[in-house]
């Protein structure tokens, strides 16, 4: 630990510079680096916007879309692409406002000062002001956004479990570590993800969804078959009431590495064949016997919203009188305040995520989207690599029996009808703009994944030049 925080120091001497410079106008540089965010995602969308007017899928995908499906499909992503242009101006002008006035983060900060005092609590209870402080944020970021919002599927329910608790754990850790808080925040958290392994599927999930163990029947034969010769520690097999919220489908497992369960959304197991279901838990496994589940599930952005030195900058007066804090608070801010740190927590599957709070937050988002549309690169490969493992089943596991052998050669093309399939019903997109695929999927398109399993020897997939544009 002395290590790391010897290692610190340096870096915000190094940055001393920066950090005391009066000159330099945050505020303005955030506002300017949030606004290009927001237009060259803008840009994005205005790109793909016009594959929405295209009026037949592509030839690879011709025979699995009737011109009904595929009209639908269409009018629904101009139609979604419609809504986040309206929604990312409206949200970002809101977010300028509350910015340029200088005046909504001070205020909320005073105000909760103000409310703990009504309860008998002075200044000295940093912990509870700062808790105080983050749900006045939330609240009154959320009331503008609330139409916008509603729009969305039960979002804000799950966006705020547990997120006070983490944060008062936070700020306890880092007012009893002071300046060599970094490394202890680490446990904490990696103590926290552990636990979230256990207690997300067993205590959380089940308050939003219903976990049924999947019927007896050729469905589970297979699945239990497939995890027994791959060895993989399956201790419960589930099914989730996946339609109660949306149509979408999807199949995962969590769980320690010597106990894992896997769960399969209800719609799944309607919208396809036993055969097929088998076929995308092949894929799933193969993230699992690669080890790389963990890695390609992430969030993409997930290596900033770690715990870690943000170096110096928001500790300093200047940048948080830039913002329109007064000088009681920027010469000694409290924690949530000098590290802009947790404005909220997301829990989503087994994932989490720390928003980093106010201006410091968007200072990193352009440093963000390049990373993450690095790592999305990253992702793709390891599908890629999933796919392939599902193709080449027989030769990974040293199949020797010709009736074997027989039953698994076609499970490449069993998992192309099954992505097929769940396009499809989804009404997914199927014509998509490169740049925007590259900055928004962290998945192949699925013309990319058709071709490529044509390529691993899948019959009657990718045989069919598709050129994307």
């Amino acid at each position: 630990m002395d290590f790391l925080h010897a290692q610190i120091v340096a870096i915000q001497n190094r940055l001393s510079f920066v950090q005391d410079d009066p000159t330099i106008d945050w505020r303005s540089c955030v506002l300017k680096l949030s606004w290009g965010i927001c237009l060259f995602e803008i840009f994005l969308l205005m790109r793909q916007y016009p594959l929405y007017s295209k009026t037949a899928p592509p030839a690879i995908l011709a025979e699995h879309f009737t011109p009904e499906v595929f009209e639908k499909s269409q009018k629904y992503g101009k139609h979604k692409a419609k809504f986040s242009i309206f929604s990312g101006l409206y949200t970002q002008f809101i977010d300028t406002l509350q910015l340029a006035s200088g005046m909504y983060h001070p205020w909320a900060w005073m105000t909760s000062g103000r409310l703990i005092g009504l309860a008998g609590f002075g200044p000295e209870y940093q912990i509870s002001q700062s808790v105080v402080f983050v749900l006045l944020l939330t609240f009154f970021s959320t009331l503008p956004t609330l139409p916008v919002g509603l729009y969305q599927t039960f979002v804000l329910e799950e966006q705020h479990v547990l997120g006070a608790p983490l944060l008062s754990a936070f700020l306890y850790v880092f007012e009893w570590a002071g300046d060599r808080f970094v490394p202890w925040l680490m446990m904490l958290l990696l103590v926290f993800q552990l636990s979230m392994v256990i207690l997300y599927p067993t205590i959380i999930q089940p308050l939003f969804n219903k976990l049924s163990p999947l019927p007896e029947g050729e469905l589970r034969t297979r699945v239990e078959a497939l995890a027994s010769k791959l060895k993989f520690p399956l201790k419960h097999l589930y099914e989730i009431d996946g339609s109660k919220r949306s149509s979408h489908s999807n199949a995962y497992f969590f769980g320690l590495p010597w106990s894992k369960h896997i769960v399969i959304f209800d719609t799944l197991v309607k919208q396809s064949k036993p055969e097929e279901v088998e076929a995308v838990l092949a894929h799933e496994l193969g993230h699992w016997y690669y080890l790389t589940h963990e890695t390609s599930s992430r969030d993409p952005t997930a290596p900033l919203y770690h715990p870690r030195p943000l170096p110096g900058v928001p500790q300093r007066a200047p940048f948080l009188r830039s913002f329109g804090f007064p000088e009681s608070v920027a010469s000694r801010p409290p924690p949530i305040i000098a590290f802009s740190f947790i404005r909220y927590a997301i829990f989503c599957s087994l994932e989490y995520k720390l928003i980093l709070g106010m201006a410091f937050q968007m200072l990193l988002t352009p440093l963000e989207s390049v990373i993450g549309m690095a790592l999305h690169a990253i992702s793709r490969r390891f599908e890629y690599q999933a796919d392939r493992f599902a193709c080449d089943l027989p030769a990974i596991l040293h199949v020797e029996s010709a009736a074997e052998k027989e039953a698994m050669k076609d499970m490449g093309t069993r998992l192309g009808r099954a992505l097929v399939r769940l396009h499809v019903d989804n009404l997914s997109t199927v014509w998509v703009d490169w740049l925007y695929s590259a900055y928004h999927h962290s998945h192949p398109t699925l013309t990319e994944r058709l071709k490529a399993l044509g390529e691993y020897g899948s019959e009657g997939l990718g045989k069919t030049d598709v050129k994307q544009e």
